[in-house]
């Protein structure tokens, strides 16, 4: 039996339309993240799985119990579930484990129990030391894994995040991302994760689902979306690829022919016929080269080229239009206004399927 399992889920307010026949089952264990641009329907579909907010249509169940419809729902505190926002929303003036143990207190345990429970809970999330400070004496990253104990204690079934790393600086957000996949990895807790930032969806999650305009875009494991975008608003959101217009020459098998760039590659066709197809071109599977070679069959000209440390990111002019490119080979990076001739490696290049009619 799923854990949770979402029903054709809708929520309207007045004549708008927040999320739209939303379908999702989520396993006991697996982390999945709700992934999309801001205004396509994360959130609210997460209010509405916390118990927020009722659904328009459509019905939510855990452990095989609806706990909402439109007719009601179970009240946020009654579903087994904790929910880490954005903000953390910790107490300034409480220190780390009255923070932590406020939930247990009002849930009027023992004060015995409450110190059991929260020092056990600190040691999970590696801040035992720092149980009696304040969060204005933590970093940013101290102050989201009290926010992660604070929910873990209570020994929810379900575990939601809502945007939880958007305030942390780069690094920083690296790090603790990791933790979190490390904690619900060990506790084997079930996660629903909603983040616009799709790296972090990308490194976190046994599933992704991808909203657009209040619909699933597209639903499947992170290298699927990756690598076999369902659409052109996929292909374009999840990596910065690049879309062109190539040729199909033929099909054969699973394979395709395709005319790209003035080279000749076989990709994976996925149903399309031949004639004129759409592609996605991932940046760093574009190859920039001195001199022409069987490889390198299109010219083009640096326009803009940014130093990153591990990788260089291009933008070369071609004939089919600026193409962004990620370079991580070259010893000599390419300046501004250099001539180079663009190859491609076939497993970064995809045919994106035409929208149904």
């Amino acid at each position: 039996m799923s854990k949770l399992v979402l029903k054709n889920v809708s929520r309207r307010y007045g004549t708008f339309e927040a999320v739209a026949d939303f379908s999702l089952e989520l396993k006991k264990g697996e982390f999945v993240s709700l992934l999309g641009p801001s205004g396509c329907g994360k959130t609210t579909t997460l209010r509405m799985i916390a118990g927020f907010a009722p659904p328009s249509t459509g019905t939510i169940e855990m452990d095989g119990q609806q706990i909402s419809a439109p007719s009601g729902v179970v009240p946020p505190e009654r579903r087994r579930m904790s929910m880490i926002f954005q903000s953390y929303a910790i107490w300034p003036n409480m220190t780390v484990g009255e923070n932590v143990g406020f939930g247990l207190q009002v849930r009027k345990m023992s004060r015995a129990e409450i110190d059991r429970r929260v020092d056990a809970i600190l040691d999970v999330v590696q801040m035992r030391n720092l149980k009696g400070r304040y969060p204005s004496e933590l970093s940013g990253g101290q102050q989201q894994r009290v926010a992660v104990a604070r929910a873990l204690v209570l020994e929810p079934q379900v575990l939601l995040f809502d945007e939880p790393l958007s305030n942390l600086d780069a690094k920083l957000r690296r790090r603790v991302r990791e933790d979190i996949r490390e904690l619900q990895l060990s506790l084997n807790l079930t996660v629903a994760y909603v983040t616009h930032d799709q790296q972090e969806a990308l490194a976190v999650s046994d599933r992704v689902i991808v909203m657009s305009n209040a619909r699933v875009a597209q639903s499947g494991r992170p290298r699927e979306i990756y690598e076999q975008p369902a659409d052109l608003f996929v292909a374009d959101f999840i990596g910065d690829a690049n879309i062109l217009d190539a040729e199909l020459i033929s099909v054969n098998g699973g394979q395709g022919r395709l005319n790209v760039l003035g080279v000749e590659l076989d990709v994976p066709h996925r149903n399309a016929e031949p004639g004129s197809v759409k592609i996605a071109i991932r940046p760093e599977s574009v190859l920039l080269n001195a001199a022409p070679g069987s490889n390198a069959a299109t010219p083009g000209e640096i326009l803009k080229a940014s130093y990153l440390g591990a990788h260089i990111e291009y933008t070369v002019q071609t004939t089919h239009g600026p193409l962004f490119v990620v370079d991580r080979v070259t010893l000599e990076p390419f300046g501004v206004g250099t001539g180079v001739w663009l190859g491609l490696c076939s497993n970064g290049v995809t045919i994106v399927p035409e929208p149904s009619r």
